[in-house]
């Protein structure tokens, strides 16, 4: 069974998590590859409600993101939000195990800018 721990809030819409993490990691040196998209997905679909709004308009969004570093497999990446809130985390599944060095430097890469204190 996969499980999904997340470990970091972003104060910010999903999109906008997306390009800030793809930088972060980036500059890490780390690569990142968008695999899904929810709201892509949900464009051929009609009458699909939302089950947190209860509507078809909502700002819910999940993306997906293998994130390659010198480890022979990714890390699978999950960001998750709505209301302006975005949370990340990282997949954990007993039958495909990720290298805790790769998720070391995620944490870390991210972490270091989004815990920054910004001046007022």
């Amino acid at each position: 069974m996969t499980t999904l721990s997340p470990f970091l809030s972003i104060n910010s819409s999903c999109d906008q998590a997306l390009q800030m993490t793809k930088a972060l990691l980036s500059r890490a040196g780390l690569s990142a590859v968008q695999t899904f998209n929810l709201n892509t997905a949900r464009l051929g679909v009609h009458n699909c409600s939302c089950p947190n709004h209860g509507t078809e308009a909502c700002d819910c969004q999940m993306i997906v993101l293998l994130v390659y570093g010198d480890a022979a497999e990714p890390v699978t990446l999950i960001l998750h939000g709505n209301n302006g809130q975005t949370w990340v985390s990282v997949t954990d599944n007993p039958a495909q195990r990720t290298d805790k060095k790769l998720i070391t430097s995620i944490r870390h890469a991210l972490d270091s800018q989004v815990s920054a204190p910004t001046s007022a």
